[in-house]
């Protein structure tokens, strides 16, 4: 597993005309698009020639799934096959703390069974959901199973899980931007963002 890349420099300081509720950027698209690159270098690395099945999990991967897909696509001696599925969870009592209880919402569209499999993550926190994940497709018997996140907060994990691909530290804030939301808003921003203290319940 390769070292999270940095964040902040002179790009992540620049701020632009934000939102209403956003109080300032934290990673820009930039960096963004830096940390998948290199996830995509090594996972190209780990599955040349082989098939490779990248399963996102919605709604907050989306982005990261498509974009490290093309990625990983790009990047010489890559996989001989990159497909993608998609499978939902849920584990948020509220609109932003974790219940720390996951559920399943939808299942992968194919089986899995004998594939090379990368879950692909855009946060892991208390690291509930990414257990649950790794133990639920393991037990569908793929050839092998690995998990890749862009963002690691790891201030507050509650579960001990292996996360193999990692793009970033995520600080110790709620962020928004790039497939993660509050209350449905703010996943298409290009970057990653805090929000202002206001906009949060307490």
């Amino acid at each position: 597993m390769g070292e999270p890349a940095p964040v902040g420099g002179e790009g992540a300081a620049m701020q632009q005309t934000l939102p209403p509720g956003i109080e300032r950027i934290l990673i820009t698209a930039a960096e963004l698009d830096e940390a998948i690159r290199g996830m995509a270098a090594e996972i190209a690395l780990d599955y040349a020639d082989r098939s490779l099945v990248l399963v996102g999990v919605l709604k907050g991967a989306v982005f990261v799934t498509a974009d490290l897909a093309r990625a990983v696509a790009e990047t010489p001696g890559a996989p001989t096959d990159v497909q993608l599925d998609f499978i939902a969870v849920s584990s948020y009592g509220n609109a932003h703390r974790s219940s720390g209880e996951v559920r399943l919402i939808q299942d992968t569209t194919h089986a899995i069974e004998g594939r090379h499999v990368v879950i692909v993550e855009d946060i892991i926190d208390n690291g509930h959901t990414l257990h649950y994940l790794r133990a639920m497709l393991g037990n569908r018997r793929p050839a092998s199973l690995r998990a890749a996140v862009l963002l690691d907060k790891p201030y507050r994990r509650a579960v001990d899980v292996t996360v193999d691909y990692v793009g970033l530290t995520c600080p110790d804030e709620f962020v928004v931007g790039y497939g993660l939301d509050y209350q449905e808003r703010y996943r298409t921003l290009p970057y990653l963002a805090k929000l202002r203290p206001e906009v949060l319940p307490a």
